[in-house]
């Protein structure tokens, strides 16, 4: 039986290119990103939960004929612990220190500078991205 030869694949005889730049990785510390998940979760779901429990309450006391409740008062009532649960997620990641130390109980100094963190970065990221869009090599002025 004779042997088939093995099919070459296509730019298997050409070396494989390497990036002139290695991207940057950041990594956020552990003690970091449990601060962040312990306050997202307390910040995101107690609305959340309150918001469910709208819709129990408000079926409780129709169903009893203790209160009639307009549905629209339900829907209002749910949607507004729905959205603030929504932004219980911009202030646990923003209210938690970035830093070693743990911060305070609320959080509410660490948002500003956590902000100003962020807008620091995009503007890093855009001008990064400004300085390599020309092909040239060379940063744009």
């Amino acid at each position: 039986m004779a042997r088939r030869p093995k099919p070459k694949s296509f730019g298997a005889d050409r070396p494989v290119p390497t990036p002139a730049k290695a991207p940057r990785q950041q990594v956020i510390p552990d003690a970091v990103a449990n601060r962040m998940v312990r306050r997202i979760a307390i910040a995101t779901g107690t609305p959340t939960v309150l918001g469910m429990g709208v819709f129990v309450a408000s079926y409780l006391l129709v169903s009893r004929g203790v209160l009639d409740i307009p549905p629209g008062l339900t829907l209002v009532g749910s949607g507004a612990f729905f959205l603030l649960g929504l932004l219980g997620l911009s202030y646990g990641v923003l209210s938690a220190s970035w830093e070693d130390g743990p911060g305070s109980l609320l959080g509410f100094e660490q948002i500003g500078v956590n902000i100003g963190r962020v807008r620091a970065s995009v503007r890093a990221m855009r001008q990064g991205a400004a300085g390599t869009g020309s092909g040239s090599g060379t940063p744009q002025g």
